[in-house]
C-alpha cells in the first residue's frame, strides 16, 4: 500500500514537472538566424511566449517547448516590414487608392510573403483616415501604419484630380493634427502626384513634418518643366526625410540619380545619403529601372529601406510581392543579410517604430522563415528589360504576435494518423 502511494506521488511530481518544462510556446529549430539589429547571422534557435520572443541560443531543449518547429535549411528573420504599399481598397468607383479599386486588402498580399507590417503610403489624408482605420487597419490581421497624405482627400481620384492638384487641400496644420491623435498607427506624411513646377506640396509636408515631429515620405516628379533633385535634396528634405522610387526613369518629368551619358551617380545624390536622407526601393508599376539600379548597385550605393509600392498595378508586372522585389536586389550582388536588414531593421527605423524589425528577447515576435532557392531565375524591370539572379526567396511561414499565420508545408501541424 504504501509502494503504491510512494509509486503515485512519484508519477504525479513527474507530471507537474513535465507541465512545468513547458516555458516557450513555440521553438522554431535549427534555422539560420538573420537579425541585423543584434549582429546575427547563423544557426540559432528562437523560443516564442506570450507573444513575445523569449529565448535565442543555439541549442534550446526541444522538451521546453509546448510545439517544436523544425526549421532546418530555412532562414529565420523578423518579420517583413514594408513601408511602401497601398491597402486603403473599397468600392468607391471614383476613389481609385483612397477607398477604392487600385488599392488592395492587406491580409492577400503580405503573410504570403513574410510581411506582417505594410505602411500606407499616403492613401488617405486628414479627412479620410479615419474611414482608413475603420475599414483597413481595424480590420486587417495584417499590422497597418500609414503614411498621411499632404492633401486631406488622400489619393482620391487619378493624379489629374483636384484633390491631388489643387494647393487649396494641402493642410499641413490639419494633418498634423490628425497625427498627433494617432501617434501609433501615422508614421509620418507622403507627398506625391504633384504636377505643377512649384515647390507648394513638398513645402507643406515638411510643414507637416515639422509640427508633428514626423518624417516624410517623398514620391517626386511629374511637373514639366522638371523639379531640381539637388534642390530637393540638399536645401528641401530633412535627414531622416525619405525619398521613395529611387530607381526611377522618367525623363521628361523626373531626374534621375544616376547620369544617363556617363551612368555614374550625381554628386548630390551622394550627398544627399551624407545628410542622412534615405533612399527607399517603392519599386512599383511605372518606377523602377534596372538602367538606373545596376550602375546605382555597381557604384555600392543600394537602398537604405525596400518596399513594394504595392497595388493593382504592380502586383502582376514587374514587382510582384517584396520577398521578389528583395531577390531582385541579390541579383545584383546585394547580399541576403542586407537585403533582409533594408526590409527589417532599416525599414523599422525609417518609420521610427524601433519595436519592430528585430528579434531581440521581449521583443514583438513577428518572424518569416525563407527558403532561399538556388537556381537561374529572371527579373523583369517596368521598362521590360531583365536581369538573371541566381537566387529565389520564397516564404517558408510568417509568424505574427507569436502566432503562425502561413504555413507553406504545414511544418506547425501534426502528422495526420
Amino acid at each position: 500500500m504504501q509502494n503504491r502511494f510512494f509509486l503515485a506521488f512519484a508519477f504525479f511530481i513527474a507530471v507537474q514537472f513535465s507541465v512545468n518544462a513547458q516555458t516557450y510556446t513555440t521553438i522554431l529549430k535549427g534555422g539560420h538566424l538573420i537579425d541585423p539589429k543584434n549582429n546575427i547571422d547563423r544557426v540559432m534557435d528562437v523560443a516564442i511566449q506570450d507573444g513575445k520572443i523569449a529565448a535565442i541560443a543555439q541549442n534550446i531543449d526541444p522538451k521546453l517547448g509546448k510545439q517544436v518547429i523544425d526549421v532546418s535549411g530555412k532562414y529565420v528573420t523578423p518579420g517583413l516590414i514594408d513601408i511602401h504599399g497601398h491597402v486603403f481598397a473599397g468600392t468607391d468607383p471614383d476613389g481609385q487608392l483612397e477607398n477604392g479599386f487600385s488599392s488592395l486588402p492587406a491580409d492577400g498580399f503580405t503573410f504570403r510573403v513574410g510581411v506582417t507590417t505594410i505602411v500606407d503610403c499616403g492613401d488617405s489624408g486628414a479627412e479620410t483616415f479615419e474611414l482608413f482605420k475603420k475599414n483597413a487597419i481595424d480590420k486587417s490581421q495584417t499590422r497597418v501604419l500609414a503614411f498621411l497624405n499632404i492633401s486631406r482627400k488622400g489619393m482620391y481620384g487619378d493624379e489629374n484630380s483636384l484633390q491631388q492638384q489643387n494647393n487649396s487641400f494641402f493642410d499641413p496644420v490639419l494633418a498634423a493634427d490628425v497625427a498627433k491623435h494617432y501617434p501609433d498607427l501615422i508614421v509620418g506624411f507622403k507627398v506625391a502626384h504633384y504636377h505643377k513646377s512649384d515647390w507648394v506640396a513638398v513645402d507643406r509636408t515638411i510643414e507637416a513634418g515639422k509640427l508633428a515631429n514626423l518624417p516624410i515620405i517623398v514620391d517626386f516628379g511629374g511637373a514639366v518643366p522638371r523639379l531640381s533633385l539637388e534642390e530637393l535634396f540638399l536645401r528641401k528634405m530633412r535627414p531622416g526625410d525619405i525619398f521613395t522610387h529611387t530607381y526611377g526613369e522618367l525623363i521628361k518629368t523626373k531626374e534621375t540619380i544616376v547620369d544617363l551619358t556617363t551612368k555614374k551617380l550625381y554628386p548630390h545624390v551622394l550627398e544627399a545619403r551624407k545628410r542622412g536622407i534615405i533612399f527607399d526601393v517603392g519599386h512599383g508599376g511605372g518606377s523602377f529601372t534596372f538602367s538606373q539600379a545596376i550602375p546605382a548597385t555597381q557604384q555600392g550605393f543600394f537602398p537604405e529601406t525596400i518596399s513594394t509600392d504595392l497595388h493593382t498595378g504592380s502586383m502582376n508586372s514587374a514587382m510582384k510581392d517584396q520577398l521578389n522585389v528583395m531577390s531582385k536586389f541579390m541579383s545584383m550582388d546585394m547580399t541576403l543579410a542586407n537585403v533582409v536588414k533594408a526590409s527589417t531593421w532599416s525599414a523599422a527605423k525609417a518609420i521610427r517604430h524601433l519595436e519592430l524589425g528585430h528579434l531581440s528577447v521581449g521583443a514583438i515576435a513577428d518572424v518569416a522563415v525563407l527558403n532561399v532557392r538556388e537556381g537561374k531565375f529572371g527579373f523583369y524591370d517596368v521598362a521590360r528589360y531583365k536581369n538573371e539572379g541566381k537566387n529565389l526567396l520564397e516564404c517558408e511561414m510568417t509568424i505574427k504576435d507569436g502566432k503562425v499565420v502561413y504555413d507553406l508545408n504545414a511544418r506547425s501541424f501534426p502528422t495526420a494518423k
